[in-house]
């Protein structure tokens, strides 16, 4: 462990006293942050939605748990460790570019679909589109930004999630209310096609930059190799863990936001997502933003402290959604929301820049994916899936039916106490792998 930190700092000192970041970094940062905010905005569309789509095909919440995150989940992770392998040995951009025409055209899909199977279908191609742009996206911000930098270029990434949480919210419930939920599918899947093409035309394809210690390719080629290399580094261990139940935490009970709105506190789908927009978009991205300048001030210190920051925003975070889903006045639930929504966001940048400086370079997507497909599994499969079945299950014996997912929200809020420890711990390995 010291040898492979004392590689790692002394070539980090190296690499400070050169450049920073290669050149057309900042402009490819742009776009693939643009990317991944489509990305997201095509996540966010169909959970705004849950409500009108279950009401058409009249469907338990349980189906829409399966319809809108477990069909999305399963294909996004099997493609995804696949895809993760390939974007560390060919043209990450024109991967990119394909993914995003991929998921596209598959938004466009579920908005003509006119059964639960069509929409199950192209639900499922809109996963094996989004797993194919997360990972190269990941690797080529790495390679244009040196190590000290990437977790300050990579939060800057992150706020492509704020925003495309906020159109994905807002824009789905204003256009659900005027147009109905398939023209609304329909506009999101054609705005994601001009984005192919910007990435295809202007993004130059980086070189691969060894700065951390090169394992050899016979050893760093292989998933069997990188989860091998996963669970020898302790820190990054309970990181890959800690981004995973995080993203059940935060993301996981977001998915039924719009839905607990609207049933525990009758909000239309216009209003919630008028409600939950600019807490995603105006304060999500705040607070993106003081993380970047967060990482930015922590770049010259250890890197543990990263990860203590991540933890403690984290448990901060988890007393407000527990008082969120413990209060039945609209008022405060309001507050609340401000409150914790904008944590949810924190951990992103953070995780994903200790992630790309614990991996050797030949193992950077294939880390990215590993770190997807249990995130993934977490917020997109188990999350909604397990929150439709607990609703269903406990709504025949409360007396108003309709507050069980408020109860099932207040119990799943507390894994964020989970989250908390994973990252104190990460931190706590990073600095005994240093001394």
């Amino acid at each position: 462990m010291s040898v492979h930190s004392n590689s790692l700092n002394a070539t980090v000192s190296s690499t400070e006293s050169s450049v920073v970041a290669s050149p057309g970094a900042w402009t490819t940062l742009f776009i693939l942050t643009a990317v991944y905010a489509i990305n997201i905005a095509d996540r966010y569309v169909l959970s705004t939605l849950i409500e009108p789509i279950k009401h058409e095909f009249q469907l338990s919440d349980a189906s829409v748990g399966f319809l809108t995150g477990v069909a999305l989940a399963i294909f996004y992770v099997a493609a995804g460790l696949p895809l993760g392998a390939l974007a560390d040995r060919t043209n990450r951009k024109r991967m990119i570019g394909v993914a995003v025409a991929v998921w596209s055209a598959m938004t466009v899909l579920c908005g003509l679909s006119n059964n639960f199977w069509h929409l199950l279908l192209a639900r499922i191609g809109v996963g094996v589109g989004e797993a194919g742009g997360t990972p190269p996206s990941h690797s080529i911000i790495a390679d244009k930004f040196r190590p000290r930098l990437r977790a300050f270029a990579l939060s800057l990434y992150g706020i492509g999630a704020s925003v495309g949480a906020w159109f994905g919210a807002s824009g789905a419930g204003y256009l659900n209310d005027a147009y109905g939920w398939r023209t609304t599918l329909l506009v999101f899947g054609l705005c994601g096609i001009p984005f192919a093409l910007l990435v295809w035309l202007c993004i130059r394809e980086p070189k691969r930059v060894h700065d951390e210690p090169v394992v050899p390719a016979s050893d760093d080629s292989s998933f069997k190799a990188a989860l091998a290399y996963t669970l020898r580094r302790r820190a990054l261990f309970h990181l890959i863990a800690g981004a995973t139940v995080i993203t059940f935490w935060g993301w996981g009970i977001l998915w039924w936001a719009t839905s607990f709105l609207v049933r525990s506190h009758g909000l239309t789908v216009g209003e919630a997502g008028a409600l939950l927009g600019p807490i995603h978009g105006l304060a999500g991205t705040a607070m993106m933003v003081v993380t970047v300048l967060v990482m930015l001030l922590l770049r010259g210190k250890p890197m543990d402290r990263q990860s203590s920051f991540v933890a403690w925003t984290t448990l901060l975070g988890t007393l407000f959604s527990v008082a969120l889903f413990s209060t039945t006045r609209l008022d405060l639930v309001h507050v609340l929301l401000w409150l914790f929504v904008p944590i949810t966001y924190i951990y992103i940048g953070p995780s994903i820049g200790l992630l790309q400086n614990l991996y050797p370079a030949g193992m950077r997507a294939k880390g990215s994916a590993i770190l997807l497909f249990t995130a993934n599994i977490a917020n997109l499969a188990i999350a909604p899936q397990l929150v439709g079945l607990l609703s269903d299950l406990v709504g025949p014996h409360l007396a108003n039916p309709a507050e069980s997912l408020r109860y099932v929200l207040l119990g799943c809020a507390f894994t964020g106490f989970w989250a908390t420890y994973h990252y104190w711990a990460c931190a706590r390995h990073m600095q005994r792998e240093t001394q």
